[in-house]
């Protein structure tokens, strides 16, 4: 009796548009796993099942879906395509036998696939090309494969050459097999003979895949070398290593929309995939131990809470077994929204583990509780480039506020908060304005928060002084009873950039008590919360050098009120300035486009400071820059334009620069108005 393969993992990644969740359709209607195809169009898919994502007919989080093929168990995950949604695709991706990445026929998009095909062959991960949407083919198929083999660092094994009628494909011959087919749109192809004309293109193209699978083996190239063509077999277990190794990355084309050349990738899949063996051991886990599961996405679903999706990659895991310090309360296998209860999940599956509290993703699970040695680290969290100052009109939603922003950021990471000190603004990160947009409408689907509002975020301005003068202040009120006096006398003078703030009392002889120059320095420190132009106020030092006491009247609370009237008369003729942040800019983008990046940097006041070859990736350059904090804020936008969505950036602070003429004008006169307004 033959043993049944342990179920795999496949998991569908590529640009947005390029049909993945109409891929995912069809080889869920081929292998029965649904009884009726769904279309994006009409709502009705498998994936794309959240209110956000049948609003904008678009992934906006990964899907995971079961099926059987011809006896072999299947995990297929469709991922996001838009590049905001990156972090789903790298987490699936870390846990996957096998990654199809599925493309459209358009030569000028395939710079898109240079990040995502750097992630894969970075971790050696398996994977093969899916040319989708050839029954709309504008450029010949050896174009676009010259297009992609352009952007990857493996070369790539074209599997099936086309058959063609005019400008229509109408099927293809298997350059292993060496059979042609047809198609038929919604079933299986019809074998034909190959025709006449294609024989002589089609050995060409065979004897070009030979000679790049003999690259790799040295048996295979001395069988060339002697003229010997090797049996279909030996093809078959030398692209099969050579696929499991991410030597090479084979090409298949075909409609998923019209289920043409979808069996043939499934029957690729079949063939071809390594098993939760190989890949286990790829991750550097040993087959002898534990059961071990890994996290690679959470999920809060509606009724069922916390859920943990993750792979078992040792072992099998029981529902309720104990995995370091918590059990699973419930364990499923998810199709789309819709779930199935597990008793047990085993080596190879995917399954969704119920409240496991304190359990992220990234995590790896064991009974122990601890995690092997050696592991592949899971992708980090991707950093921020796009933000908002996120609020809510309710004041008794800020709780409930708080605790959706940690869920969103728990199911996905590459979204972050943090309340900003400077200018007091709880500040949603993201990857870009669709990604926030989507995080505000979960806020309102998800977790019943209409009133959430986002505006962009204040930049965080400081101000400080040029000049240096000499303050008296006094405090006195007289209220009939105890009064109230503090008399001070204070030094105020610029420090260089980058000081901070510094006190210091020069007082002798007891004409200011001790116990009151604390007092002096916290109505000091109050004022600079906000100085002359409405900013806090840095690089400044004040000394206390002189006052005088009264015996009754005098407290803390006066001379904190002194301390406080000597800066807001003494700071406004210390011609203050303006100083905004300015931040270390690193840009990432193709080569082609690194002369309109120093443009763009240009363009938003920025210093360019050099660029370079990006290291470990093929003609890609990184662009380091000065640039204003408040120029960086739809950065993001203008580099995707510029690079069919590949390109990034990140950024971290440098040093404040002092900020004069109309733009300093405009921003005093917009902080004025805000404080107007509030």
């Amino acid at each position: 009796m033959t043993k049944l393969a342990e179920p795999r993992c496949a998991v569908l990644v590529g640009p947005y548009l390029s049909g993945k969740t109409t891929l995912l359709e069809s080889l869920l209607s081929i292998t029965e796993t649904v009884h009726r195809k769904g279309t994006v169009k009409d709502g009705n898919t498998v994936g794309d099942s959240s209110a956000e994502a049948r609003a904008r007919q678009m992934s906006t989080e990964l899907t995971a879906a079961p099926a059987t093929y011809l006896d072999d168990q299947w995990t297929f995950v469709d991922c996001p395509g838009s590049v905001e949604f990156s972090q789903e695709a790298q987490g699936a991706l870390s846990i996957a036998d096998i990654a199809v990445v599925v493309v459209e026929p358009e030569t000028d998009r395939a710079v898109m696939l240079s990040p995502l095909l750097h992630f894969l062959d970075s971790r050696n991960i398996p994977h093969m090309i899916f040319i989708n949407k050839v029954d709309h083919v504008d450029a010949t198929l050896s174009d676009v494969l010259a297009a992609y083999q352009a952007v990857s660092e493996r070369p790539l094994v074209m599997r099936q050459v086309p058959i063609q009628d005019g400008e229509t494909i109408k099927g293809y011959v298997d350059l292993i097999s060496d059979r042609a087919y047809n198609y038929n749109s919604g079933s299986a192809s019809d074998l034909v003979e190959i025709p006449t004309e294609l024989q002589e293109s089609e050995q060409s193209a065979r004897m070009e895949m030979l000679e790049t699978l003999a690259d790799f083996d040295d048996d295979l190239l001395t069988q060339l070398i002697e003229d010997v063509v090797p049996p279909k077999e030996e093809i078959y277990q030398f692209l099969k290593k050579d696929i499991a190794d991410d030597k090479v990355v084979p090409v298949l084309f075909g409609s998923a929309e019209n289920e043409q050349g979808v069996r043939r990738l499934l029957k690729a899949l079949r063939h071809d995939a390594p098993g939760p063996e190989d890949t286990a051991e790829r991750l550097g886990i040993e087959a002898e131990g534990e059961p071990l599961a890994w996290i690679f996405k959470t999920v809060h679903a509606p009724h069922l809470g916390k859920l943990s999706l993750a792979r078992i990659f040792r072992g099998a895991i029981k529902d309720n077994a104990t995995l370091g310090d918590t059990h699973p309360s419930g364990m499923f296998r998810l199709t789309g929204e819709k779930h199935e209860k597990l008793s047990e999940a085993k080596l190879g599956e995917v399954a969704a583990l119920g409240r496991l509290e304190g359990a992220k993703t990234g995590n790896v699970l064991t009974p122990s509780g601890k995690a092997p040695d050696g592991l592949e680290s899971f992708p980090e969290a991707l950093p921020p480039m796009y933000s908002a100052a996120i609020s809510t009109e309710k004041s008794s939603d800020e709780v409930k506020l708080s605790e959706a922003m940690a869920k969103i950021a728990e199911e996905d990471p590459s979204l972050s908060y943090e309340q900003n000190p400077d200018t007091n603004e709880l500040v949603l990160w993201g990857q870009g304005e669709m990604h926030l947009q989507i995080a505000a409408d979960r806020f309102k689907n998800k977790f019943n928060l209409s009133s959430v509002t986002m505006n962009k975020p204040q930049t965080p301005y400081n101000e400080t002084i040029a000049k240096p003068i000499s303050q008296h202040a006094r405090f006195k009120r007289q209220t009939g009873g105890h009064g109230q006096f503090g008399d001070v006398h204070v030094d105020i003078k610029p420090l260089s950039r980058g000081s901070g703030f510094k006190f210091d009392s020069k007082v002798v002889g007891g004409h200011v008590p001790r116990q009151f120059i604390p007092a002096v320095e916290n109505g000091v420190k109050d004022y600079l919360t906000s100085g002359p132009l409405g900013f806090p106020v840095v690089d400044l030092s004040v000394t206390l050098t002189d006052g005088q006491h009264h015996a009754v009247d005098s407290s803390e609370m006066a001379f904190k009120q002194a301390g406080r009237l000597a800066m807001s008369e003494g700071l406004p003729q210390c011609k203050p300035v303006l100083l905004e942040p300015i931040c270390k800019v690193t840009i990432s983008l193709p080569s082609e486009a690194t002369s309109k990046a120093q443009r763009v940097i240009s363009g938003r006041r920025g210093q360019i400071l050099g660029f370079d070859a990006k290291p470990g990736w093929k003609s890609w350059d990184e662009v380091s820059a000065l640039m204003p904090r408040a120029e960086i804020h739809d950065l993001i936008i203008e580099l995707r334009s510029l690079t069919f969505g590949a390109g990034s950036y990140t950024f971290e602070f440098d040093h404040m620069q002092e900020l004069s003429g109309r733009d300093a004008e405009q921003v005093v006169a917009a902080r004025a108005e805000a404080k107007k307004a509030s």
